[in-house]
């Protein structure tokens, strides 16, 4: 099985950049079409929130009408700067499943790996949550299917990812997170967004992992006490390859020109 992973996306109305600076909408347009090339073609594409830049209507619809174009499933769970409810006027119920609770956790049992959407958005707030009824919702439909091997993806990364803004956003409820996580030995990943950056740590048993931007990176300052800023970069996404051996393995992939290949 092999899993796309897109994320940050931030769509802007149309017409215009994100922050006057970053042309999202036209990155958005290449990864499609370049997850459309790949071979073999992703079983599903999931997209980890930030979807549109200010939560208005006319961004995710234009995020919609781009991501339509990919020739595989896809599946979107909402972002700190996303509407719920404008997500789910603009994308179908197929892309966007009805949630519990209103919240936007679902679960897709379409494939060789089980698929749980987690919403860790605080409505007006940038840092993640996963509340007590978050928690117990989870926990009941991990134990539905205990040995199959599983993927999380939510928004926010339930650890500190030394990037300052993110760290500073906050996750209130990981303990209630990880307590439930660390119950079971079928989780093969969580996969998170937010931070702008690819990283990758050890947590509850299993690997909290983080895609980059479409294209609009945070600067990683380690010694976290400058302000955030971003840099424009080639779009990227990531690729989460389920191997016949049961591993499963995560490339990043860079959207943009190169000079070859040649033979190794």
């Amino acid at each position: 099985m092999l899993i796309a992973q897109i994320s940050d996306i931030h769509i802007p109305e149309r017409g215009k950049k994100t922050y006057g600076i970053a042309p999202m909408a036209e990155n958005l347009t290449r990864c499609v079409d370049h997850i459309n090339q790949c071979d073999p073609r992703p079983d599903a594409v999931l997209v980890t929130g930030d979807i549109t830049n200010a939560g208005l209507i006319e961004e995710a619809e234009q995020a919609a009408a781009i991501l339509t174009g990919l020739q595989c499933p896809f599946y979107i769970i909402p972002g700190n700067h996303d509407d719920p409810t404008a997500l789910r006027a603009a994308f179908a119920e197929h892309a966007c499943p009805p949630g519990y609770q209103g919240f936007s956790n679902y679960v897709i049992n379409d494939f060789d790996v089980r698929l749980i959407a987690m919403d860790s958005t605080v409505p007006g707030a940038p840092g993640g949550e996963i509340c007590p009824a978050r928690a117990v919702w989870l926990d009941e439909r991990l134990s539905e299917a205990k040995q199959r091997p599983t993927v999380i993806y939510m928004h926010h990364s339930p650890v500190k990812c030394g990037v300052l803004e993110t760290d500073m956003d906050g996750f209130a409820g990981a303990d209630l997170l990880g307590a439930v996580v660390e119950k079971y030995t079928n989780i093969e990943r969580i996969l998170c967004g937010h931070i702008h950056l690819p990283a990758y740590v050890r947590w509850r048993g299993t690997v909290v992992s983080t895609a980059p931007s479409m294209g609009m990176q945070l600067k990683l300052d380690l010694t976290l006490n400058r302000p955030s800023e971003f840099v424009l970069e080639a779009p990227a996404y990531q690729l989460h390859f389920w191997t016949p051996q049961k591993d499963l393995i995560t490339h990043t992939v860079y959207v943009r020109e190169v000079d070859g290949p040649y033979p190794f």
